[in-house]
């Protein structure tokens, strides 16, 4: 069988064993964690530094870096960094940060106020819902909604495609009425030429009557001219 006896739960009360097989089971387990760790979203922090003396340039520079961060969604981490005697100008960096945040109240959310830990006073910004970009998934989407689209589109055709074949069935009946309507018409000729064919005898005999009497005077000048 090469089964074990496993302890599946030994805290429980009696504990818990199962009679599988341990490769297995250990098998299963790791694919169920790698599973857990994939659903899992991954929070990224993006750190950005400052000095109490930071001039307008550079702040509005590194502001765009953390607008940029935000809409990827990453988190951002801003910090003033406070060298040698520096540290005497806390405040300094306290407004700066302030400043910092209020310039990204579009982008996100501010988890903590500013606060000093070591020569360093940081602020932590989290990003807004409405502000991430769309994903690569989310992108993909319409891509269906096309096809969706397409297909709908294409089923008119099939039905226009399908119709002419109905309209075709309708001639055969059209094509019946027309054989019958030629032959109507070609015993109609026939009957017309029948009625021209018939006089033609009555005309002979006329004709034939016609001549008769010519011939029975040609035999009597012929007879007299004889007698004399």
């Amino acid at each position: 069988m090469n089964l074990d006896l496993v302890e599946i739960s030994p805290k429980a009360d009696p504990p818990v064993c199962r009679v599988i097989d341990y490769k297995k089971f250990l098998f299963d387990r790791k694919k169920k964690d790698k599973e857990l760790k994939a659903k899992t979203v991954k929070t990224v922090i993006k750190e950005i530094r400052f000095g109490p003396n930071t001039d307008d340039h550079d702040f509005n520079f590194k502001a765009r870096h953390a607008e940029k961060f935000l809409k990827e969604g990453a988190k951002v981490k801003a910090y003033v960094h406070f060298r040698g005697r520096t540290i005497v100008f806390k405040e300094r960096g306290e407004v700066l940060l302030l400043r910092f945040v209020k310039h990204l109240e579009e982008f996100g959310t501010i988890e903590s106020m500013p606060r000093m830990e070591g020569r360093r006073m940081f602020v932590m910004v989290a990003p807004k819902k409405s502000a991430l970009k769309p994903s690569k998934k989310a992108k993909a989407a319409p891509k269906s909604e096309k096809k969706k689209g397409k297909q709908a589109a294409e089923k008119p055709v099939e039905e226009v495609a399908k119709t002419p074949d109905a309209k075709q069935a309708v001639p055969k009946s059209e094509k019946k009425e027309k054989q019958a309507d030629e032959k109507s018409v070609e015993s109609v000729a026939k009957a017309s030429d029948a009625k021209e064919a018939a006089p033609k005898p009555e005309k002979k005999e006329k004709q034939r009557a016609d001549e008769k009497p010519v011939e029975n005077v040609a035999k009597a000048a012929e007879t007299r001219a004889d007698k004399e």
